[in-house]
């Protein structure tokens, strides 16, 4: 699809660096992944194009304001980022903030709109070993107190309670390849020994990373 070139370098110049100082799950190649995840599964919908960029760009901006409540200010700089304007109407402009507020899988509620639930499984990323990695990187990032046991019981409750069978994780869309790839993603959760031999490698490879 089709992206406006100006917003796209807006987007580049000003909205995308601010990736580069959030954690290592968080960064630019996180925010570039769901933009091309979201303009590829736009394919199949009747939206505006620039919208559903904006709304992957966006998404994750109000991280700089902490985790806990970071769709809303998400929401927030979206709605306060004048220079928007120059690519769509008021009316847009909230709907990309809706979107933006409503990605979050933990949010409880379903996306108000198709560009909601658009980014929302864009942003899901189920990508097993991608998904390992970003598990550990959060926990070094944001619990470096833990010891390897600690990490790794941080990371396999993480794993149950948002993808495990009942956790809290929604897929939304039909179209996305991401119910296959989260049963290969629960298969590995379920096998007990096999989640600790994955944890052990990505944990040793991250910290070499870090050394």
């Amino acid at each position: 699809m089709n992206v406006n070139e100006e917003l796209i370098r807006y987007v580049e110049r000003e909205i995308l660096p601010r990736y580069d100082a959030f954690d290592r799950a968080h960064r630019r190649d996180h925010a570039l992944t769901v933009i091309a995840a979201s303009l590829r599964l736009a394919r199949y919908y009747e939206v505006n194009p620039d919208m559903v960029y904006a709304v992957a760009a966006y998404h994750d901006t109000g991280l700089r304001e902490g985790r806990e409540r970071h769709h809303e200010a998400s929401a927030r700089i979206v709605r306060g980022d004048r220079n928007l304007r120059r690519w769509f109407t008021e009316a847009e402009v909230a709907t990309i903030a809706e979107a933006a507020e409503d990605h979050r899988a933990s949010s409880g509620r379903p996306p108000r709109t198709i560009y909601g639930r658009i980014v929302a499984e864009a942003d899901r990323v189920i990508d097993c070993e991608t998904t390992l990695r970003r598990t550990v990187q959060y926990g070094l990032e944001h619990a470096p107190e833990l010891d390897r046991e600690g990490q790794f019981a941080r990371f396999a409750e993480h794993l149950r309670t948002k993808y495990g069978e009942g956790g809290y994780l929604r897929l939304w869309l039909p179209e996305s390849e991401n119910a296959s790839r989260l049963d290969e993603l629960r298969a590995v959760i379920r096998d007990d020994r096999q989640l600790r031999v994955r944890f052990d490698e990505l944990y040793d490879d991250e910290l070499r990373r870090e050394a």
